[in-house]
């Protein structure tokens, strides 16, 4: 009899293990994209300037490239309350905020920051210079009706309370570190020092800022890798990762070198200057999503990108390769699913795998698309109007900035490897 019950006990385990799903690890990325209009719509442009207090003795400012402060009151005691709007509506959940704050003696002010329809998505970032940035001390953060889960914006609060210390030096409080348009653009320039990398306008954005693009090329190639960053404002992390993929690619390594040997590189960094320097949540000056818009082409930031590629195109390019830079809760890739792409877009998953291999200490998930059309995001784009296997690369909001700068150098090299296969 106990042997009976012990061979039962075994088929009932065997069969439950069987039929336990996998659990699912880390963030799962989001939803299927709904098809929206990329018609412009009115913008609420923030308006930039200095708010002063307490007798003039106490000052806030939004006054820079990527500054977003809507408003700021006095509650008395040294503190104050922030509040942060976006620049049109309905916006995907990505409460920008940039400011400064100094005062005539040192004092500690309290700051409550409050969001137009959302929560604190980003961890406030600490300056004195605008260029290097901390996180603030956690002893000086406290949230307000905290959040839920692992993921997404209701895992956040949704309010924090941050304690700054005050001085005449202002103060830079944001929500990422700042990369406005004139430091991109130092950066490119820094680059283009190399005899090989060149710079220059593809376009104008609506308020008429260059569209810059980067060429990595050493002779008369015809085959070609495309790389785009910061269609949405707030990811830069996204960008952190692209910047360093960059250098990697353009750097004086021998795996490097052979790269140039064979491929030129086009390179995007900064696909909406508009919204970046207006410090917007998510949309261009026209109020688009403009990873919405590789469909139609409504807005001019896409179009200058779509007829660069075309005009190369005709000029024999082949794209072999592509990749989109975001940020989101945390690392995940977006290709297209093999089932779509055939033998062409297995490239796009031995990268991942390879990348994972070297970097086994942060998991980050794979989610495979098998909608391509319409196109609307540029992914899709690159692949069906250009026959090049693309990927949209996403970074964790909070990812460490080392692994950051570490996954954009391997991610770099394992993709040379792989196209040094191809040839």
């Amino acid at each position: 009899m106990r042997k009976l019950f012990y061979s039962v006990l075994l088929i009932i385990t065997i069969i439950s293990c069987k039929n336990q799903k996998p659990v699912a690890k880390g963030y799962q990325g989001q939803g299927k994209n709904a098809v929206v209009s990329t018609v412009s719509k009115p913008v609420q442009k923030q308006w930039k300037g200095i708010w002063t207090f307490d007798n003039e003795t106490t000052f806030f400012s939004n006054d820079f490239e990527s500054g977003r402060l809507n408003g700021i009151t006095s509650d008395g005691n040294n503190h104050y309350t922030a509040l942060i709007t976006a620049e049109n509506t309905p916006v995907n959940v990505s409460p920008w905020y940039a400011f400064k704050v100094w005062s005539k003696t040192p004092k500690t002010i309290t700051i409550k920051m409050t969001y137009q329809d959302s929560r604190s998505r980003y961890y406030p970032k600490i300056s004195t210079d605008g260029q290097n940035f901390t996180p603030l001390d956690s002893a000086n953060f406290t949230g307000i009706n905290k959040g839920t889960g692992d993921f997404g914006i209701k895992a956040v609060p949704e309010i924090v309370e941050i304690k700054i210390n005050s001085s005449e030096e202002p103060t830079y409080i944001t929500a990422q570190e700042l990369y406005g348009s004139t430091r991109v653009k130092n950066w490119i320039d820094s680059l283009s020092t190399k005899p090989f990398i060149s710079t220059y306008e593809i376009g104008k954005s609506r308020e008429k800022r260059a569209m810059n693009l980067m060429e990595v090329s050493n002779g008369e190639h015809k085959k070609a890798v495309m790389v785009i960053s910061r269609q949405h404002p707030p990811e830069v992390t996204g960008f952190l990762a692209m910047k360093s993929f960059i250098e990697t690619l353009s750097g004086d390594s021998p795996k490097a070198q052979k790269f140039r040997d064979n491929y030129d590189l086009f390179v995007v960094p900064l696909m909406n200057p508009d919204g970046v320097d207006n410090g917007n949540w998510r949309h261009n000056m026209g109020g688009i999503d403009l990873n919405r818009d590789w469909q139609d082409f409504n807005q001019p930031e896409t179009r200058s990108v779509r007829d660069f590629l075309i005009k190369k195109e005709s000029e024999g390019y082949e794209f072999v390769f592509g990749a989109d830079f975001h940020s989101t809760w945390d690392d995940i890739y977006y290709p297209i699913d093999t089932t779509i792409t055939g033998k062409k877009g297995k490239i796009v998953f031995d990268w991942i795998n390879n990348i994972a291999e070297r970097l086994p200490q942060k998991h980050t998930n794979v989610k495979p698309s098998k909608d391509i059309k319409p196109t609307m995001v540029s992914r899709n784009y690159f692949y069906v109007n250009h026959g090049m296997p693309a990927i949209v690369f996403e970074l964790g909001d909070n990812t460490p900035r080392d692994f950051l700068k570490e996954k954009g150098k391997v991610a770099a090299e394992e993709l040379m490897d792989l196209l040094d296969n191809q040839n």
